[in-house]
């Protein structure tokens, strides 16, 4: 068998731990404060984007690792379709199938959407399953159906604050994650629009032990050390979004950033690299 480079165990730093119990906190008072706040705002009412049903296409390519801590790129097709009504439902290839509303300052969704799996061999389906035959004797990870329960806040008009829960429905072992994300639109002309935003991400055990664990019979398998991490902190992400409007119907959207993996993630005998670049661009058009 063919020897991996093992390296060397680091100590857990208590802070990791404290930083996962208070992110989950942060998470659960937001949802709270953000469904009082909707309650009591009497004054204000459900802003719906558009007076008419609104439908997207849109085609293009993304780029990025062949799966979280790869050091192996894919470029793949990425394919849109977004369907929204004024009463707040959508179907997206991008947001799942829900319902989703603005109250004030407070906008809001849950969606059933769909999380990809993980092949050990290189797989090309950009978006929706990811591997590397790096991966062989890991054996593969399902997609799963997955909850999505966003809440954000604008406090400003340029600065937009959210939380996200991505919750497995099927597939229940492949676990929870939790995304905490910032985004400002700093810039926006008559055909132009630039926005800013980054995400930092919690995962649960289950989550953490899925994508980035190596039990007893995938270490025989495949020659990766044994290794299981904990809940907490596993990336950060940071990503500059450029729109152009030739017209009221055709759009160009381009996007380019970068992930670092975080905690037990980066510790994770399947992390390569812990820094990796991703992008995407493609063009729509909305009747």
């Amino acid at each position: 068998m063919k020897k991996r480079y093992i390296r060397p165990a680091r100590s857990r730093n208590a802070y990791i731990i404290t930083n996962t119990l208070l992110s989950i906190g942060v998470l659960l008072a937001l949802l709270v404060i953000g469904l009082l706040a909707a309650k009591n705002a009497q004054a204000d009412e459900a802003k719906p984007v558009s007076s008419e049903n609104t439908f997207i296409m849109g085609a293009g390519a993304g780029f990025g690792p062949r799966y979280s801590g790869s050091d192996q790129n894919m470029t793949g097709p990425l394919l849109l379709f977004d369907y929204s009504t004024p009463g707040g439902f959508f179907a997206s290839t991008m947001r799942g199938l829900g319902y989703g509303s603005t109250i004030g300052r407070f906008n809001y969704s849950a969606a059933l959407g769909y999380r990809g799996g993980r092949e050990e061999k290189n797989e090309s389906d950009f978006g929706f399953s990811s591997g590397s035959t790096r991966l062989r004797g890991m054996g593969d990870i399902k997609g799963s159906a997955s909850a999505i329960l966003s809440l954000g806040y604008t406090p400003l008009e340029w600065l937009n604050l959210s939380v996200t829960a991505d919750l497995a429905l099927s597939q229940r072992n492949n676990g929870n994650a939790f995304h905490f994300g910032v985004s400002s639109p700093f810039y926006s002309g008559a055909s132009d629009k630039l926005t800013l935003a980054a995400t930092v991400s919690v995962g649960d055990s289950k989550y953490m032990q899925t994508y980035y664990g190596v039990t007893g019979l995938q270490h025989r398998n495949s020659g990766y050390r044994a290794f299981k991490p904990k809940s907490g902190l596993y990336e950060v992400n940071a990503s500059l979004s450029w729109e152009h409007r030739f017209d009221t119907h055709w759009a160009l959207q381009t996007m380019v950033g970068a992930t670092r993996l975080q905690g037990d993630a980066a510790k994770s005998p399947l992390t390569s690299r812990r820094l990796s670049p991703n992008g995407a661009m493609y063009v729509t058009y909305t009747y």
